[in-house]
């Protein structure tokens, strides 16, 4: 296939990859699967090795902290030796008899992918649930009468995240996707209605947007938010009200973002309307809290009329309350807020982790600011004093100060093996955080380091803004000086140091391995997003449209040639290669199957080494990969057992 825009020209030999329903395609993926399994056969008793362990490190039968709405108390419980989740409630206080909501395990049997999506009716008595059985992301919603443990009559297919219920107990929101896998619809049922009979609430035409629908946890809006990345439209229906029409809170303007919070008594924006890193207003536009450059204004939690604020700055997510910010025991490490259910509480609950410390809960008394930690997840034969974290900055290519995370055995020797891991895209930021996992790396004489690198969402908008669109370069080359100090600064060396990435973070490994492939020694792209300009011209493809404000438009000329210069698909030249693990999701509709698998017949047919060169196709499952936590776990440990082998400790 010959590809032709703005007077170029690109060859694809591989592009009848995309051809789904054509038998040699499965038969493609088929081969390249067997071709992974006896590629890595001398590893499968590392593999083994690995699963066990971290088998024993987690606690298999296990409870998060339940937390408060009304009369009820909700927590999730694991069970050792089955896969998915059991979500559950009691009645009146923490200790109170326990009424089984739903049993993942029941809805996964003869099922080889589960996700469910669920929501409370405001009465206690319904519980709405989406499934999908796939990983392609497209559900269908059903509703259980929690009284009796019996499903209703309701039964509605092709629904897509997002579920709300009317203080009625009655009326359920949700949204629904278009043939481009584009939440583009919200919908209203009404229980014991034909589904058929829905009520369209929005309809969004601008394929630059998706749609949302949520509660706000005062019980007093249902909130429907209009979202492409860089416009917010929001709209609130009151939740006693369902049938009337929305109203616009925060109306759409080219540019500007906002999220709403109901305070009780007001509105608030989140909003970065002539602030950067955002700022908080009420729904009149006065001044809430004022936004402060470089510390990126992140979220807000309403308590009964006390704010806690989240923020985001020097690569760490934290709490303030008022002026306080609440102070932990960590210099770098993760803050995020917990199940915070109850409007009416003067406790918020929020969850604590960094790269040595498992995620620990904490309740917290806005008052007094005094706190008490809830549960921390245990972790079998784990002595955190034996691991240290640091924080490390490498210097990029433009002089930019680059923050790297790093965790370690203390008595590791310089120079060892090192994985590093980046993303850097979306503003999503890749915070300190904790992975029992890990440990199994850590032990064999891993370090474990994060590239804070721009495009992700560690030191501000701005730095997000530095590592998009024409400046996306930079994101690459930040990575590229961290593994340049990992090296110089004596941690690791070329042979010793491994890279990994999944999705964009799968681009990133692309880019970076086109660039620089002499710095590592091995590379783990998970469903990568590698074929850049093919598949950010073709609007057919899920998210494409909207992820033009991220990437570029490549119908215009700048963005083709920004595209096209680091594209891993369109960059593959004939040079060697580390050894490379790419996986993928037949049914993946964030990152088509077809982009890593096109990638890795380019590779195998340009490159001049010899180095392993390994696909794994999951065929039933999507984006996230096997649903079920120990086809995940083994999965993990597939994958560090290549990891392992690369350095030589398999």
């Amino acid at each position: 296939m010959v590809l032709r825009l703005h007077g170029d020209e690109r060859v694809d030999d591989w592009f009848w990859l995309r051809e789904r329903e054509n038998p040699e395609v499965r038969s493609y993926l088929e081969a390249e699967n067997a071709y992974t399994d006896a590629a890595t056969a001398h590893t499968r008793e590392l593999q083994e090795q690995l699963f066990a362990e971290f088998k024993h490190r987690v606690v298999e039968t296990d409870a998060t902290v339940p937390a408060r709405k009304g009369e009820f108390w909700y927590y999730r419980r694991t069970v050792e030796g089955l896969e998915y989740t059991i979500h559950c409630r009691r009645h009146g206080s923490e200790e109170g008899p326990e009424q089984v909501l739903l049993d993942e395990n029941e809805l996964a049997a003869g099922q080889e992918y589960l996700d469910v999506n669920l929501a409370v009716s405001p009465d206690g008595r319904m519980l709405a649930y989406a499934v999908d059985t796939t990983g392609g992301e497209r559900f269908t919603l059903r509703v259980r009468d929690l009284e009796t443990g019996s499903d209703l009559e309701e039964e509605i297919a092709d629904v897509y995240y997002g579920l709300a219920w009317a203080n009625d107990s009655r009326n359920v929101f949700y949204t629904r996707p278009d043939k481009a896998m584009r939440p583009w619809q919200v919908w209203r049922h009404e229980l014991g209605a034909p589904a058929g009979e829905d009520s369209l609430v929005v309809q969004e035409e601008d394929d630059r947007y998706f749609v949302d629908v949520t509660r706000t946890r005062s019980d007093r809006f249902l909130v429907i938010t209009f979202e492409s990345i860089v416009t917010t439209e929001v709209r609130v229906i009151p939740a006693d009200d369902p049938a009337a029409a929305p109203r616009v809170v925060v109306p759409r303007r080219e540019g500007v973002e906002g999220r709403v919070e109901d305070a009780g008594d007001r509105l608030l924006v989140l909003t970065n309307e002539d602030a950067a890193d955002f700022r908080l207003l009420d729904e009149d536009g006065e001044k809430i809290v004022p936004e402060h450059p470089g510390v990126r204004l992140a979220g807000v939690t309403a308590l009964a009329g006390r704010l806690v604020l989240s923020e985001r700055t020097q690569a760490i997510q934290r709490l303030r309350v008022g002026d306080a910010v609440l102070e932990q025991p960590e210099e770098a490490y993760t803050a995020v807020p917990g199940a915070n259910l109850e409007f009416d509480s003067d406790v918020f609950r929020f969850q604590y982790t960094s790269l040595v410390t498992p995620e620990t809960t904490v309740d917290v008394e806005l008052e007094s600011l005094e706190r008490r930690e809830r549960k921390q997840v245990p972790v079998r034969d784990y002595d955190p004093s034996e691991y240290v974290s640091e924080r490390l900055w490498a210097r990029a290519e433009d002089g930019t100060r680059v923050p790297v995370s790093i965790v370690r055995r203390r008595d590791r020797p310089a120079g060892g093996p090192l994985l590093l891991y980046g993303y850097g895209s979306y503003e999503i930021p890749i915070l300190p955080s904790f992975s029992a996992f890990r440990l199994s790396l850590l032990d064999r004489g891993f370090a474990w380091a994060i590239a804070h690198i721009r495009g992700g969402g560690e030191l501000g908008r701005r730095w997000y803004e530095d590592g998009k669109l024409a400046q996306k370069r930079n994101t690459f080359t930040d990575f590229i000086a961290c593994a340049e100090l990992l090296i110089r600064d004596g941690w690791t060396t070329p042979t010793g140091l491994v890279a990994r990435g999944g999705s964009a973070g799968g681009l990133l490994m692309g880019a970076v391995v086109n660039m620089r492939p002499d710095l590592f020694t091995a590379v783990v792209a998970e469903v990568p997003f590698v074929d850049t300009v093919t598949t950010m011209l073709d609007d057919s493809i899920p998210l494409t449209t909207i992820e033009w404000d991220e990437w570029g438009d490549p119908r215009q000329r700048e963005f083709y040639e920004v595209m096209k210069a680091y594209s891993p698909y369109d960059n593959v030249n004939a040079k060697a290669y580390p050894r490379m693990l790419v996986t993928a999701g037949l049914n993946d509709p964030r990152v088509a199957y077809w982009e890593p698998a096109k990638w890795v017949a380019k590779l195998r047919a340009t490159k001049t080494d010899s180095n392993p060169l390994l696909l794994k196709t999951q065929l039933g499952a999507g984006h996230a990969g096997p649903s079920a936590r120990y086809d995940a776990w083994r999965q993990e440990a597939f994958v560090y057992a290549f990891v392992l082998d690369a350095v030589g400790l398999g």
